[in-house]
């Protein structure tokens, strides 16, 4: 049996007429930006499907714009974006793609350039009620929500790693609510995810950090 909760029904605290081409697109890029380690110089957003047929209409382009700002859902600053965009020296491009067919309708890429030249792609789908799910890192296909906290490990697939990250997950009695690998291919670039139901202790990044196969951590407190 499925439940229901009130939020699903009436949706989330929100700035903008819908719950998912507003607040879900706030979602996505607030995440994108809380797993970006540095300030950001530029950013392009490619929209696809329904997204890319009514971002104005919608405000899904403030909408974007704002969660990688910062802002929550439910900003009332949401509404300026475009000057807080300015203000910040946050440069910013939309590219409409409505040939590419994605797993979803309400579907945005966004890549990111820092200010010291770090560079991260992420691709994420609002899927109603302003709920989101990331599922593309850099081109390998993932899948989290942020309801949880979470710890993204960026590593080479060699064997041990994976026991290496749970080990010291362990050490700091994480309780792991999911655990997924994420792989290009075997021996490849991948990514573990691992979600846990309370605060992740930043002291096990450095334990990870200890294997050679581990490229990068990216950690999302909820």
């Amino acid at each position: 049996m499925n439940f229901l909760s009130i939020f699903d029904v009436i949706g989330p605290n929100m700035i903008g007429p819908s719950s998912s081409h507003t607040a879900g697109a706030v979602s996505i890029a607030l995440m994108a930006r809380k797993m970006f380690p540095e300030a950001i110089s530029k950013v392009t957003f490619t929209l696809y499907g329904s997204f890319a047929k009514t971002y104005r209409g919608h405000g899904t382009d403030r909408a974007l714009l704002g969660g990688i700002l910062g802002f929550a859902t439910d900003d009332e600053r949401i509404r300026d974006a475009f000057d807080y965009a300015k203000e910040m020296n946050v440069e910013y491009e939309y590219i409409i793609d409505e040939q590419t067919q994605t797993n979803h309708p309400n579907t945005a890429d966004i890549d990111i350039v820092g200010v010291n030249g770090h560079k991260l792609s992420i691709r994420g789908e609002s899927i109603g009620g302003g709920k989101m799910k990331i599922v593309r890192i850099d081109n390998i296909d993932v899948e989290f929500t942020g309801e949880y906290s979470t710890l993204i490990v960026h590593q080479q697939d060699k064997p041990g790693v994976v026991a290496h990250i749970t080990q010291a997950l362990s050490e700091q009695e994480v309780n792991i609510a999911f655990m997924r690998l994420f792989r290009e291919d075997k021996g490849a670039n991948a990514y573990t995810v691992v979600e846990s139901d309370e605060p992740i202790p930043e002291d096990v990044l450095d334990k990870i950090r200890t294997n050679p196969n581990v490229d990068n951590l990216m950690l999302i407190q909820m």
